[in-house]
């Protein structure tokens, strides 16, 4: 089966062309994307790779109603709009992305995979806020998680490659990009995560603040006088290690400033590392110990400074990666020092991959009615 594998961000859309062994037949990047008025980027792509069975579509939020992918129709399409608010940089455009590549092909099953799904079965106890009751039920205020088809993914290729079944077998995967958040996973079953109603929360990011004292927020809007929108771009785009270092936020960029002898990079950079153990910490507490660290994503896959600091400061938990193996990592790999009792492992981040698995367990499950 091939699957075109649309991955609408904030501004841009990945297209590939997908098949359930890895293969990629086909891709493209649609930069600046904007909808329906910029549809003949995305029809050129259909056009000319050939025929699609099936299309997956990488959905960041699906609500409380959503907790599996789920065939694409109406009723999805009306839900997805009503919960706009929810994910308003991402979900307008996955759904603009869905009714475009629906008019192209019409015939063809689509799937909504979902970012939150993996996190659906997080208990009671890890996703309840101790706000108002009456709140949380009128507005469905929860911790929903992200990053859920790369923690997936994630945590089944790395039972893989450190040669350890799912079942009885636990594990902390780390995203670590732009966006980041932890996973805790027992029996390929996620039981708690760092991010939260939104993906703000959680670990210091490039740009994004991760936990902050709500108190502190009450404080710059009451007597700082920070108006809310602006508090709101600051902690999404100016916080971080970005407004931490003064740089652009990327690692890379860090780690030069660093090495330079630039303090606010070396404390942005401390930062970061403190808060990443720290949560790694926590979530080993959700699953009762730690048998599998899993680093994935761009700064998890590349940057063998963060994977050496987070195996120094873990040494305690049995965490320990090999100097040369840590080094040379830059795709799937058992980077795990001699006699550690904890598996390290590097994992290329697939969302690609995990949307068309899901996409082809659910077509053969589920009839396709095309649209008339």
């Amino acid at each position: 089966m091939r699957v075109l594998v649309v991955n609408t961000g904030s501004s841009s859309m990945k297209l590939s062309l997908v098949s359930p062994d890895g293969a990629v037949h086909a891709a493209t990047t649609v930069e600046r994307w904007t909808g329906r008025a910029h549809i003949e980027p995305v029809r050129q792509f259909v056009e000319g790779v050939g025929h699609i069975d099936a299309v997956g579509h990488r959905v960041v939020h699906g609500g409380p109603r959503y907790r599996a992918p789920a065939r694409v129709d109406d009723e999805l399409l009306g839900y997805l709009d009503s919960i706009t608010d929810l994910a308003p940089l991402h979900n307008p455009r996955a759904v603009a992305a869905i009714r475009v590549v629906a008019d192209l092909l019409p015939q063809t099953p689509a799937v909504a995979c979902f970012d939150t799904a993996f996190h659906a079965s997080l208990p009671a106890e890890a996703y309840t806020y101790a706000l108002p009751r009456e709140w949380n039920g009128r507005w469905g205020l929860r911790r929903y998680g992200f990053h859920g088809l790369s923690h997936s993914y994630a945590t089944r290729r790395a039972a893989e490659l450190a040669g350890v079944p799912l079942p009885g077998t636990r594990m902390v995967s780390c995203h670590l990009g732009a966006g980041a958040s932890l996973a805790a996973v027992r029996d390929g079953v996620c039981l708690d995560t760092t991010m939260g109603f939104t993906p703000l929360a959680g670990l210091v990011m490039v740009t994004r603040s991760g936990d902050v004292d709500p108190g502190l927020l009450m404080w710059l809007l009451q007597h700082g006088g920070v108006p809310v929108g602006e508090l709101n771009e600051a902690l999404e785009t100016r916080s971080g290690l970005k407004g931490l270092s003064g740089t652009s936020g990327d690692l890379r960029d860090v780690l030069a400033g660093r090495a330079a002898g630039d303090p606010d990079c070396a404390l942005a950079f401390d930062v970061f590392i403190h808060r990443l153990c720290r949560e790694i910490a926590a979530m080993t507490a959700a699953v009762g110990g730690l048998d599998v660290l899993v680093m994935t994503g761009g700064i998890g896959e590349r940057a063998a400074v963060v994977r050496a600091r987070v195996a120094t400061r873990l040494a305690y938990l049995g965490v320990g990666v090999a100097p040369d193996a840590n080094e040379a990592a830059h795709a799937d790999a058992d980077i795990s020092a001699d006699g550690a009792r904890v598996r390290t492992v590097v994992v290329t981040a697939r969302e690609d991959l995990e949307v068309t698995r899901q996409v082809v367990d659910l077509v053969a499950l589920v009839p396709h009615h095309p649209r008339q």
